[in-house]
């Protein structure tokens, strides 16, 4: 598949960006300008202007290998955000000589398995879950890119409920950077959102012993919110 991109241009080493669920390649127009390297962000199948096809992880990276042909990018460094992040580690995982992977704040779905919530009771944590993908469910019902299947295999893949021992078999140098902060949720969904982060930092050091962890003072959207604080963080990680 022949995925949409952006060349940012730029000098330094290559840097392919992927962006979230629902976003598109539009989503780095502030960082890549600022990242030391020259950066193409893509629109991955499904979204943008790509074309649809099924969500298989394998298949997703096959688009990026073709990507990284037709640019010439050679071995990239790769950073994602939210989903982005996720498919970065599937990437470095089949790229071990990948020179390094960021993801900012792509590890776990907000509505992921129940034991992976920290400090939080399980009745509570399973109705606060059940209001959670309600939510989710009504939001799915109102977006068309991407597709309802797209989006259905998503929610349902083991990968993007808990990308932790994914990240675990990666041997490149990784950063996953955290944000500190929620996303506007209801008022009592915030000891969820605030659980799941609490079970990042209990699992993290466990599960991925070689990944970097870095916190950030923003949302779940830091990408827009921080962009210079980002290409910062990013530049940083890259230069080591």
């Amino acid at each position: 598949m022949n995925l949409a991109a952006h060349d940012h241009g730029g000098d330094g080493p290559p840097i392919l960006l992927l962006h979230g669920a629902g976003g598109d390649r539009s989503a780095w127009q502030t960082v890549a300008p600022q990242l030391n390297g020259r950066a193409v962000a893509v629109d991955l199948r499904g979204h943008g202007q790509s074309p649809d096809g099924p969500w298989e992880w394998e298949a997703v990276l096959d688009d990026l290998e073709a990507t990284t042909v037709h640019f010439g990018l050679g071995n990239p460094a790769v950073v994602g955000h939210s989903l982005g992040g996720i498919i970065a580690g599937m990437w470095a995982r089949r790229h071990p000589e990948c020179p390094a992977v960021v993801s900012l704040d792509g590890h776990r779905s907000a509505a992921t398995h129940p034991g992976n919530y920290a400090g939080l009771g399980p009745e509570q944590v399973a109705k606060d879950l059940a209001a959670l993908n309600a939510i989710f469910s009504a939001q799915q019902e109102m977006i068309t890119r991407p597709n309802r299947e797209i989006t259905s295999a998503l929610r349902d893949a083991p990968e993007f409920l808990n990308a932790l021992p994914t990240f675990a078999q990666v041997t490149s140098p990784f950063l996953l950077v955290l944000a500190t902060r929620n996303l506007p949720v209801p008022p009592d969904l915030i000891p969820l959102m605030d659980a799941h982060r609490a079970g990042l930092r209990r699992d993290l050091p466990i599960v991925c012993p070689n990944v970097e962890v870095q916190e950030i003072d923003a949302t779940h959207g830091m990408v827009q919110q921080q962009p210079a604080e980002v290409a910062a963080i990013v530049n940083a990680f890259i230069a080591r």
